[in-house]
């Protein structure tokens, strides 16, 4: 979490679009930064992590995450809220369409919920991404949670990993290529300065 609190911290600097992926070395739970860890069901078998980003409850026993960070004078960091998430996100619906599966990306109001309690996979919001499950319901398969500042946006993602038949490097691979070709861009590997000085790479 503090990485990508560092990214944005120095996405006017860096000037540069991150896609980062990134993996949990323990079952953990990431809590959006007004909610409080009681909230956490079973909260006693999980770390617990604040992410800088809203949102609810994610559970990542079993799911990909990733961050895209953006410096503001970026076109995604310019729209508002809801078309910064349906930007990103119709990159994970093309990743969806290489793995094979029928995504949809969420339209209409949906009630609205407690954010002090909501769990992210249980509520979808407006352009999370749906899939219908092995017994044909839909059900939301991705979703995410940002964070704005002076210096850009911050988008925190989370995946069921059943979207690539729980392949890591599936999903990583058909990810890099779903953002390449739907922001019609070349990704090359990046770990700045900043962060070295920090972080093991």
């Amino acid at each position: 979490m503090q990485i990508d609190v560092e990214l944005l911290k120095n996405a006017s600097k860096t000037n540069s679009v991150v896609l980062r992926f990134y993996e949990w070395d323990r079952a953990s739970v990431s809590i959006g930064f007004i909610q409080k860890k009681s909230i956490v069901p079973n909260g006693d078998k999980y770390t617990i992590v604040n992410r800088p980003t809203g949102g609810g409850v994610v559970f990542h026993d079993n799911d990909f995450t990733y961050s895209v960070i953006v410096p503001s004078n970026h076109f995604i960091a310019a729209l508002d809220r809801v078309e910064s998430y349906h930007a990103i996100h119709r990159a994970i619906l093309r990743a969806f369409a290489e793995l094979g599966l029928d995504g949809y990306l969420a339209t209409g109001d949906f009630p609205k919920s407690d954010r002090a309690t909501m769990q992210c996979f249980i509520t979808p919001t407006k352009y999370d991404l749906l899939c219908r499950d092995g017994d044909g319901v839909l059900r939301k398969f991705a979703g995410s949670a940002q964070r704005r500042t002076r210096n850009g946006l911050l988008h925190q993602g989370s995946i069921v990993m059943k979207s690539s038949n729980n392949d890591r490097e599936l999903m990583r691979e058909t990810l890099k290529n779903a953002f390449q070709q739907e922001f019609s861009i070349k990704l090359v590997d990046f770990y700045p300065l900043f962060l070295q000085r920090h972080y093991a790479p």
